[in-house]
């Protein structure tokens, strides 16, 4: 059914208690890039779709995609919390959730991060095998089993994954027969980074409440940190603060803030499309004219992390999510949309279920993957493209019999 915008305030109740269609969506369409690039191969690739090198001043399709998925990220966290006291849930009891996921999205990170260092002959298994056995463990451990039956069977899965991991975790060597090493922290991984995020977006969340005000002063406070960070600023002041540096550096904090502050103005203005538009839209060109004066001191760099390329990706966000806003919610053309808005809702298990599909397929040396070649770029394309539609009914598919991770 088409929505006036005239009329969009007689369909909506209070902002508060709507789930807005256009988040679900516009973060399936991230996870869909997401799962295209990664899986995208790079040589004769058009360079707009890649990654740009660490300092080059520029950025392709691939550099948006993540901080993309973060803004999402940010804009979820208001109507999770929402939910989880509507439930009668206190502020305590949510933070507490909120550390339990962060705690287990950066485990996960580090596991699939030290995969690649692992050295098979001091392990004592193959790299395919111990990333393949940490994955089942990952599903075991943190998949959302039914809560009305086979609860004991459902405990004992949980159980066998858990010491999975720990054995696997155990065992796990890295380096050279004279330099063995166990798990390092050279970064904190795709999970990991949005683990320190969604910590950051949700306590801050939890002092601000629904303030747009705050919000945006918190925005402000972690681009301060990213520029002071870039500039050498941030002292040392405690032992382990590089564990924190995900804080500390700002910028992945600012773009999960910025998500939040986008969703708090959706909630005050959801009954009047217009103002929403019009101060949604002068959000998203104020993120980019500061990228663009931040330009003048830094470079455009993802891998870099620097502020200008910060601001620019949370412009592309915020004014891309005004365009689905306005199809979706007000204009109501969803027709093609509900892949997405499935995969949305389904995010952990869609970014992570097709790799145990490429260890089956690298495990057993099928040429599924013919399209990464070097002689047709069109082939190259076309193929991740689609790839990364097929794992989203992938990643449906394991949701309707019963697989769907939840942290």
């Amino acid at each position: 059914m088409m929505l006036n915008p005239e009329t969009l305030s007689a369909n909506l109740s209070a902002s508060t208690k709507i789930r807005v269609r256009a988040i679900d969506i516009m973060r399936g369409l991230t996870l869909f890039l997401m799962l295209f690039v990664n899986d995208l191969y790079t040589s004769n690739v058009p360079k707009w779709l890649l990654h740009t090198e660490a300092d080059f001043d520029g950025m392709g399709l691939s550099d948006w995609v993540f901080p993309g998925f973060l803004f999402m990220v940010g804009m979820a966290i208001p109507y999770a919390v929402s939910a989880r006291k509507k439930k009668g849930d206190s502020d305590t009891h949510v933070f507490i959730h909120v550390l339990g996921r962060t705690i287990s999205l950066l485990i996960i990170g580090l596991l699939i991060v030290n995969s690649s260092s692992l050295n098979p002959q001091l392990t004592g298994m193959s790299r395919l095998w111990w990333i393949g056995l940490v994955y089942v463990c990952i599903f075991l451990v943190w998949n959302n089993y039914p809560q009305d039956k086979y609860k004991n069977i459902f405990l004992i899965l949980k159980v066998i994954g858990i010491i999975g991991l720990i054995y696997l975790s155990a065992i796990f060597r890295a380096g050279s027969v004279d330099t063995a090493v166990w798990f390092e922290r050279s970064w904190w991984g795709i999970l990991g980074l949005i683990g320190w995020g969604y910590f950051a977006g949700s306590s801050v969340y939890l002092l601000i409440k629904d303030r747009i005000w705050g919000a945006i002063l918190a925005v402000l406070i972690f681009l301060f940190l990213n520029i002071a960070s870039m500039n050498g600023w941030v002292p040392s002041l405690f032992p382990g603060q590089d564990w924190f540096n995900v804080l500390l550096q700002g910028n992945v904090p600012m773009i999960v803030m910025s998500g939040i502050t986008a969703t708090l103005i959706v909630r005050k203005f959801s009954a009047d499309w217009k103002k929403l538009a019009i101060y949604l839209t002068l959000f998203g060109l104020i993120s980019l004219v500061l990228g663009l004066i931040l330009h003048q001191w830094f470079i455009v760099s993802k891998i870099l992390a620097t502020p200008s390329w910060g601001m620019l990706c949370n412009g592309i966000s915020i004014l891309l999510f005004v365009l689905i806003y306005y199809l979706i919610d007000v204009r109501g053309k969803s027709k093609y949309s509900k892949l997405f808005e499935l995969a949305g809702q389904n995010s952990l298990t869609t970014y992570l279920a097709p790799d145990l599909i490429y260890f089956i397929i690298w495990g057993s040396g099928l040429s599924i993957l013919f399209y990464k070649q070097d002689y047709s770029m069109w082939l190259a394309v076309i193929g991740s493209l689609t790839w990364a539609y097929a794992m989203l009914w992938f990643g449906l598919l394991l949701n309707r019999i019963g697989i769907k991770l939840k942290l």
